[in-house]
């Protein structure tokens, strides 16, 4: 695993009421969401990029409100069209 320093006014970790170590989570959380979201990664890869499971990855998009099923609805009809 790579580590990146990044450097953040101290004044984010009261705004949210985390320390650092929990924000730096969340962070990761949040923009592996995002990525998913926008369908740039997979999730496989957003539960990698998150540090959880893919169960946990799934909880995660829940409480962010993000659908954890993010096919349009032509890959929809294609999918359930090869179906047995």
């Amino acid at each position: 695993m790579r580590t990146l320093p990044i450097q953040l006014p101290e004044t984010v970790f009261s705004a949210l009421r985390k320390n650092p170590e929990d924000f730096v989570k969340e962070m990761r959380i949040a923009a592996a969401i995002k990525w998913y979201e926008l369908g740039d990664i997979s999730q496989a890869k957003a539960s990698e990029i998150a540090g959880l499971t893919r169960a946990e990855f799934i909880n995660a998009l829940s409480r962010y409100k993000v659908d954890f099923m993010q096919y349009t609805a032509q890959e929809l009809a294609e999918e359930l069209a090869n179906v047995d």
